[in-house]
């Protein structure tokens, strides 16, 4: 029996891919130029959904299965299974094939991304290692931004501002992914280790502590406790103390009449001398400097 693929066309689907000319506007304009959508839609129980490129596209595309299972196949070698509530992230210029499962048809959204900004999306937040599961409670949060970006660009696709609006809620929607989805189990130990480290860091942002003290309370040698927290923080955990200190006293500074001399000794640094150079040092002005700027 001859497989059926079929490339869209299902009942109560959704579908906007957005003209030429519209698109050659959009991507000039400075808030919408580096990150904008060009096609998005909804196939619901989309039986023999099947779509090859293998030659690759210029945009970005985003699948996201609601319901049922499918396949995507990247790069004419990595081969991957997506279940409901997984998304999978195809860069631009990748070739690839996917299409929904013959017992159990997927249900998805999707959408194609173009401009500079994407990739950084994708990179920032690991968006492009295989798929990604969300947790269930995540789903109504990206329907509902998915359905803004749909209806705005459906109801006024020649406003600039629409579009605008919409490549706002595109970032929000990425990041929300990006955040929402379930790391690995090595992710995960190690947001456990800084998350740790920074509350032990918290609890004693009046006093002082050493680099052997945090090693200890995170269960990792000093070596491994640095690298994690300049990968992730871009500072070494004691920096990363003072900065939490400094940010403490900027806090100080705007909502108490407290003396620079009694927010250094609050914070456990006994020579205020040592704490107005280290604060200008980080801040760029002085604490009394600081103080007399206008906020708000």
């Amino acid at each position: 029996m001859k497989m059926i693929r079929k490339q869209d066309g299902f009942k109560s689907e959704k579908l906007l891919v957005l003209p030429e000319y519209i698109l050659k506007d959009i991507s000039n304009h400075p808030l919408i130029s580096s990150l904008y959508v060009t096609d998005i839609g909804y196939f619901p129980q989309a039986k023999y959904h099947y779509r090859e490129r293998l030659e690759a596209c210029d945009t970005h595309i985003l699948i996201y299965c609601a319901a049922g299972e499918g396949w995507v196949e990247v790069d004419h070698e990595k081969n991957f299974l997506l279940k409901s509530h997984m998304f999978v992230v195809i860069p631009a210029g990748t070739p690839h094939r996917y299409g929904a499962d013959e017992q159990n048809p997927w249900s998805i959204y999707w959408f194609h991304l173009k401009g500079e900004e994407v990739i950084t999306f994708i990179n920032s937040f690991h968006l492009s290692e295989g798929p990604l599961q969300i947790p269930l409670n995540h789903f109504v949060t990206f329907i509902e931004l998915f359905d803004q970006c749909f209806v705005s660009l459906s109801d006024k696709p020649y406003s600039k501002l629409h579009h605008i609006k919409t490549s706002q809620t595109m970032r929000y929607l990425l990041s929300s992914l990006g955040l929402a989805s379930i790391r690995t189990g090595q992710e995960e130990r190690k947001e456990r280790y800084l998350e740790k480290t920074i509350q032990f860091m918290n609890d004693r942002i009046d006093s002082s502590i050493t680099l052997s003290d945090l090693a200890k309370v995170a269960g990792l040698s000093i070596q491994h406790l640095t690298y994690l927290f300049k990968q992730e923080t871009g500072y070494p955990p004691i920096d990363y103390f003072l900065r939490m200190k400094f940010q403490r006293a900027c806090q100080l500074l705007d909502i108490t009449d407290y003396t620079v001399k009694e927010i250094a000794s609050s914070l456990g640094i006994d020579d205020s001398y040592y704490f107005s150079r280290l604060f200008k040092k980080i801040n760029g002005s002085s604490p009394t400097e600081y103080r007399k700027r206008k906020k708000g």
